[in-house]
């Protein structure tokens, strides 16, 4: 099947954050939506605030963390 440049043009425009992480990807091979272990060391202060919130709303602290850099 061909396209025209029209119709090339208006497909990498709708699409283009999908062309962006496949670009990305080519270029790291990581994808944005991939997740990746790391280890972090906390205060114990820390620690127990984390664990409060995580009784609070039921959510794994490696989310909490996660959504206040997102």
């Amino acid at each position: 099947m061909q396209f025209d440049k029209k119709t090339i043009n208006r497909i990498l425009k709708k699409h283009s954050e999908a062309f962006g992480m496949l670009e990305n990807y080519d270029k790291t091979r990581e994808l944005p939506f991939q997740r990746k272990r790391i280890y972090l060391t906390f205060s114990v202060r820390t620690l127990h605030k984390l664990k409060e919130i995580k009784k609070k709303t039921g959510k794994p602290i490696s989310r909490i963390i996660e959504e206040k850099f997102s």
